[in-house]
């Protein structure tokens, strides 16, 4: 700069204008080229850091919709299950001496929630951190599957409902806890003995009891579809992710 301000001087003293042009001009765009330089190593830093926070975001996701993979796996052939034995419970309805297998299949009323991630997910949705996907594609698919996950948890929340508020109940009026006490153990001989009995063809001729194991089979049968289809889209969007990490 001093070495322009020093031709400056000299080439006004000497009268020479079209020269100190020439040179005044040669300083401005020195500048202006400094300052596109300055610009380009700034964006190319906002890019490195955009692309750096890109693939974190995708390794969550990924890591995330892996584990629900498995998750799902194992919560289909856990409905799976149910919609056989429910099946199967209701084969008893009219039958007057129940076996053993039979009064156990009864009693054993039980539904486990499935415990879905979906931090990263929610992270994603609720947050600016879609300004660094690229990928519309997986943009859309990242913002339509949570929707996809509400109405797994609504149907399955449903079937608990089911399960808690109108099955138990009757059990609990029909079915007495000794018949799940150890029969070795013969500390439990003297309630066993006087103790009030189960009434399994009452609870099987209960129109609530019957209801109730029918409506529940119908749910299990509607989440297993859902579960399936999630299980699908969950997949496809594990795939998309893998693909934009390598």
């Amino acid at each position: 700069m001093k070495m322009f301000r020093n031709l400056r001087k000299k080439q006004l003293l000497s009268g020479k204008v079209k020269n100190y042009l020439v040179y005044a001009l040669g300083e401005i765009l020195l500048i202006v080229l400094g300052i596109l330089i300055a610009w380009k190593i700034n964006t190319l830093n906002e890019i490195r850091k955009n692309k750096i926070v890109q693939e974190k975001i995708y390794v969550g996701l990924y890591e995330e919709l892996h584990t629900n993979l498995s998750v799902l796996d194992t919560s289909i052939k856990q409905y799976n299950n149910n919609r056989i034995l429910l099946q199967k419970t209701l084969n008893y309805v009219g039958i007057q001496n129940l076996n053993k297998e039979a009064k156990d299949l009864i009693i054993k009323v039980k539904f486990k929630n499935t415990n879905l991630r979906k931090e990263a997910l929610g992270s994603v949705n609720v947050t600016d951190k879609f300004q660094f996907l690229e990928n519309d594609t997986l943009a859309d698919l990242i913002t339509q599957y949570p929707s996809d996950l509400k109405l797994f948890e609504e149907q399955e929340l449903k079937i608990r409902n089911i399960v808690d508020n109108r099955l138990k109940p009757v059990l609990e009026e029909y079915i007495s806890l000794i018949d799940i006490l150890p029969e070795e153990n013969h500390n439990f001989n003297q309630i066993r003995t006087y103790g009030q009995k189960s009434n399994y063809t009452g609870l099987l001729n209960n129109k609530e009891y019957q209801n109730s194991i029918i409506d529940q089979l119908l749910q299990t049968k509607m989440q297993l579809n859902i579960a399936m289809n999630l299980r699908k889209k969950t997949q496809i969007l594990a795939i998309k992710l893998k693909q934009e990490l390598e």
